[in-house]
């Protein structure tokens, strides 16, 4: 009897201590970040890249090429303080190739990226990409959606980077990487391809949604909007954060920080260009997934800024037109914490 009942002792505490580390949690990040035209210094006939060439009047050599790249190592490895983000979002990179010659900087070295990437038909010939660490993520389906807008068929723009993939070999997430159309040429005239871009995402994320309430759905970029511009509030209906989240909604982790005078570029003012939307599922943690908190970090590190002799501090570029100035970019980058049981 004494014998079967230090049994029984032994099966409970193994069972107590089995289920709790299989509820165990584990970090995960993601963070976006607009790098300002990060191109080699090779001539492409297909696209416009001549502003980026040792020939040119502000002339792109290897010496700044590399410096650029230094410099990007160097914020993009201190975001997460854990080490690096385990989804890491791009935009403005000419090709894949300058995004493998960023991986392989001995400081990004460290962070083990593989790399989704392809060609958009932009003219300027800058595209999105993902990094992901593959042993937090791991990819099922990547595709890249093309943006024709209706009003103006003829203007190539980036597409939208999708991937679906499994985080820590359990959790299904939904990505979404964004350059949306810029609002070069005035922003009421730009303003439709925008809000198109949006109705466009809204679509498929209602229908990911609608064969689960429960999907994890992360949409981020570079939207040349800010939060509560109409894209944002009335096509794709990213909505400020509540207690109580309405299901199968999406909700603007950026909304209330810029509604708080905080931005991630600068141009007469803050503006919240580079934005993080999540679904419900990533409030509540009803998808495995959760975020940490209800708002995007914009990173925001002193040596990013440049202070002009009279005005606020803002990023620290690359190159404005026909000055070098060596910074990072005209953009900050964003970022978010999540956990996953």
């Amino acid at each position: 009897m004494k014998s079967k009942s230090i049994l029984l002792v032994f099966v409970a505490s193994f069972l107590f201590t089995f289920t709790n580390c299989s509820r165990k949690t584990t970090a995960i990040s993601f963070a976006f970040y607009n790098v300002e035209n990060l191109f080699d210094t090779i001539n492409d006939p297909n696209i416009n890249d001549e502003d980026f060439l040792p020939t040119d009047d502000n002339p792109w050599n290897t010496e700044r090429y590399n410096h650029k790249l230094e410099q990007l190592s160097k914020i993009m490895s201190d975001i997460d303080p854990t080490g690096f983000p385990s989804l890491f979002g791009l935009c403005e990179v000419e090709n894949r190739w300058v995004v493998e010659k960023l991986i392989s900087t001995p400081v990004m070295q460290k962070a083990g990226y593989n790399i989704i990437h392809k060609d958009s038909p932009d003219e300027r010939g800058i595209d999105v990409a993902l990094l992901y660490q593959p042993n937090k993520f791991k990819p099922l389906k990547s595709r890249f959606i093309p943006v024709v807008v209706p009003e103006n068929p003829h203007n190539k723009t980036r597409d939208i980077l999708y991937s679906k993939g499994l985080v820590n070999a359990h959790d299904t997430l939904h990505v979404f990487v964004n350059h949306w159309v810029s609002r070069w040429g005035g922003q009421a005239e730009t303003e439709p391809s925008r809000e198109y871009i949006a109705s466009l995402i809204k679509t498929i994320t209602d229908s990911i949604m609608k064969v689960n309430p429960d999907a994890n759905i992360l949409i981020a970029g570079d939207l040349n909007d800010n939060p509560i511009d109409p894209s944002m509030t009335n096509q794709l209906q990213a909505r400020e954060v509540v207690p109580n989240p309405a299901p199968k909604t999406l909700y603007n982790l950026s909304l209330a920080i810029y509604k708080n005078g905080e931005g991630s570029l600068y141009y007469k003012t803050w503006d919240m260009f580079d934005q993080i939307i999540v679904s419900t599922a990533m409030l509540t943690g009803a998808g495995g997934i959760k975020v940490n908190a209800d708002k995007q970090t914009v990173i925001k590190h002193d040596y990013l800024l440049f202070k002009p002799k009279n005005g606020e501090a803002r990023p620290s570029r690359t190159a404005s037109g026909k000055k070098y100035y060596g910074g990072f970019s005209d953009h900050l980058p964003v970022y978010l914490e999540m956990t996953t049981k």
